[in-house]
Formats: structure tokens, sequence, C-alpha cells
């Protein structure tokens, strides 16, 4: 018995000390672009005003997205919320389109990956009390479905970008060659 404890302790030791670096970090970032970078960015389209001025006007489907209580309230005239809220929706629709870039990039992927997280927590309040989705589509945890909208698949998009912020981009991203790039450079004697 203690020679298979021993071999499974030293085969898996070998695997966290050379290919998990390189390969989870990667991987992470792998899975986030395949399942998540064009949901968000096809929901960043759909806020935007026309032509190169609807990065800075989104459409009126931004407001009823992002803030669907208030935009009920002034009757879906957004130009009543005041130019504190338009900054909101502004923000709220770049960051669809930035943050997921970043992460897929490995550019400053932990600061990415923990604004992911505050968008997610955002984007889940706003669908439970703005949009106020059923119980059946926020879910729960520790119940036989594991399919709900809310509680089960966004568990696992912010563990993803947990790792993210704890374990970094890894080695194959723009991170990683910046940070190379600043070591000071070893002169041979």
């Amino acid at each position: 018995m203690r020679t298979l404890v021993s071999l499974h302790n030293r085969l898996f030791a070998a695997l966290e000390t050379t290919l998990a670096p390189i390969l989870m970090p990667t991987l992470a970032r792998f899975v986030f672009a395949a399942t998540l970078m064009v949901y968000y960015w096809n929901s960043g389209m759909t806020k935007l005003g026309e032509g190169l001025t609807g990065l800075f006007q989104p459409n009126f489907n931004a407001y009823v997205q992002i803030l669907p209580r208030m935009s009920e309230a002034v009757g879906y005239d957004a130009s009543q919320l005041g130019a504190f809220w338009r900054l909101v929706v502004v923000a709220g629709t770049w960051a669809e389109f930035i943050l997921p870039a970043l992460i897929v990039l490995g550019l400053f992927t932990r600061l990415a990956s923990l604004g992911m997280i505050g968008f997610v927590l955002v984007q889940s309040y706003v669908d439970i009390v703005g949009h106020g989705v059923s119980a059946d589509v926020i879910g729960a945890w520790f119940d036989a479905g594991s399919d709900s909208l809310i509680l089960d698949q966004r568990t696992f998009w912010v563990f993803l970008l947990a790792y993210m912020v704890f374990r970094g981009a890894g080695p194959v991203s723009v991170d990683a060659a910046l940070r190379a790039r600043a070591m000071p450079q070893t002169s041979a004697a």
C-alpha cells in the first residue's frame, strides 16, 4: 500500500510542479473564451447605438437591460435618467467587451477576472431584482437540478474567474510577456 501511495504522490507532485502551472491557467482562459466571451460580446452588441457614436450613446435596449425598473419608471425614456445613469450604462456595455478581451489575451488577467466576477454578481442581481426572473431560473444549491441559469450556471462562471484571480493568466499570455520584459537582464561575466 505504501508503494501505491508513494507512486501516487510522486506522479501528482510532478504534475503539480511541471504541467499544472502551464496548463491550468491557459486552459481556464480557453474555457472562458469558448463559453463566455462570445456570450458577453453578443450581449454588448445588443446595447450599442448606431454607428461609431453608438459606443457613447447606448440604445434603448441597453437601458432596459441594465436599468429595467428605472427605465420603466421613466416611461422608457432614457433621456430622463440623467448623465450618471448614462455613464453607468456606457460603462456596463464597455465592460462586456473589454473585460472578456483582457482575459482571453491574458492582459491584466487577475484584475479583469475580478471585474468580471463583479459584473456577474451585478448581472445576477439585475436579473433577479430588476427583471424578476422566476424561482426555477434562479435555482437553488444542493438540490437535484444542476441547470438553473443563476445559482448553478453562474457559480461555475465565478469559480472559473476566481481561479484566474488567484492563479493569473499563465505563461502563454501578455501578462507573462510583460513580466518577462520587466525582469532585469542578467549579463554574462
